[in-house]
């Protein structure tokens, strides 16, 4: 009882302390709101999509069979490989001069190669990538492999052919043609059969609803910015010498924290609901109260847990310029790891990885699904798991300050 006695005699502290500088209130609400504004506008005019133009590769044939000719005829006018490749015939000289500027690679088909696909012996292509266009020339890569599988599965049905042809009585140029053929028919069913290049679409909220997704973004810098606005607004300068005078009547530092922490929830609660309203209202979003039920919990879970570090971070630190230092700091790698300022897809994969396990990123990821992709759930026990994990260390880290303090 005492506990909760303690730390509603500060909140009410802090309260009126509020009451009190309450002129400063509209400056520390609107401050944020035009700084997240700026920036946003910045950054979605860094990441708008603009006009994707499809991957340059050259054709170069060595070969200059009927074969080789027909083979590439049908890839440059088949549709297969999808609309972000452009595959051209091209003779070496051009490929050379192209393959710097651009050329992201360019497919060699050798000398001898339909001899050696008829006869059974080893058939290869060669790739030549352009070094400044790593990434296009490896997705090529993957595209010559793929069509390395289909040559290798008509090479093996026109061997079959070739073996049983030679057994009969006709002579070798009606036997050329019967595989002639047979090659022609076995391209033609896999050309039409499915795609060359299996397509992934990756749907990326940033560059297909920019609009969306930047607000949300917006929204969820603003409410970070005003928890940690709150939180050092209701911080005093002297909180050691308070501290220690409150030890004098029995008020343990836990209870002047939580009392912090509970105010700081409670007020930048209160704005943040108006603030989404207005987000939601301005995208036109249908949303139902069972939505509205878990983006509060989602947002709560994450602000107690950002204002729990916080917390960790000032009974740590009590110096006033280290501790809101390493607090803004912290609210940087906040606003950075959770995709509002730049999206996780634009992060190295490493750090795609670990991000699951930062609660920043998971509670933006939540609400992301529930606003942005329309789902009907979310999954609040890595938040839990991560928000009892931190405040177990809240807790142990004002108790060991207590005591080393006394």
């Amino acid at each position: 009882m005492m506990f909760i006695k303690h730390s509603f005699l500060f909140i009410q502290s802090n309260l009126k302390k509020l009451q009190r500088k309450w002129p400063a209130l509209p400056l520390l609400l609107l401050f944020p709101v035009l700084l997240i504004s700026l920036i946003a506008v910045m950054v979605i005019s860094i990441f708008l999509p603009g006009e994707n133009e499809p991957i340059q590769v050259g054709l170069v044939d060595h070969d200059k069979s009927q074969e080789t000719e027909m083979v590439i005829s049908l890839i440059e006018e088949s549709s297969q490989l999808g609309s972000f490749i452009n595959m051209e015939a091209l003779t070496q000289e051009q490929a050379n001069k192209q393959i710097g500027d651009q050329l992201s690679a360019y497919v060699s088909f050798p000398e001898g190669f339909t001899e050696n696909l008829y006869n059974g012996h080893s058939v290869t292509l060669h790739i030549t990538g352009n070094p400044d266009k790593q990434t296009e020339s490896y997705l090529v890569k993957e595209l010559l492999d793929s069509i390395a599988r289909h040559i290798r599965t008509a090479q093996a049905n026109i061997l079959t052919v070739n073996f049983y042809a030679k057994q009969l009585s006709i002579d070798n140029e009606e036997r050329e043609d019967m595989l002639f053929q047979q090659f022609n028919n076995f391209l033609i069913y896999t050309v039409g059969k499915d795609k060359l290049l299996d397509e992934e679409q990756v749907n990326n909220r940033a560059t297909s609803t920019p609009v969306d997704y930047y607000g949300l973004a917006a929204w969820f810098m603003i409410v970070t910015i005003w928890l940690f606005a709150f939180y050092s607004f209701f911080t005093n300068d002297k909180q050691s010498r308070m501290q220690n005078r409150m030890r004098l009547y029995g008020v343990t530092m836990l209870q002047q924290l939580m009392a912090k922490i509970f105010t700081a929830l409670l007020f930048t609660s209160i704005f943040a609901g108006i603030a989404f309203y207005t987000y939601t209202s301005l995208m036109e979003m249908s949303l139902y109260g069972e939505d509205y039920v878990r983006i509060a919990l989602i947002t709560v879970l994450y602000s107690v847990t950002y204002l729990a570090v916080l917390a960790i971070l000032e009974t740590i630190f009590t110096g006033q310029k280290i501790r809101l230092l390493l607090q803004s700091l912290f609210t940087l790698i906040v606003l950075l790891a959770s995709g509002a300022i730049i999206p996780t897809l634009y992060f190295p994969l490493y750090v795609q990885d670990l991000l699951p396990y930062f609660f920043a990123s998971e509670g933006f990821h939540w609400l992301q699904e529930i606003l942005l992709n329309g789902r009907l759930y979310a999954d609040f026990i890595p938040m839990t798991i991560m928000l009892a994990a931190t405040m177990i260390l809240f807790m142990g880290t004002s108790i060991w300050k207590e005591r080393a303090l006394k």
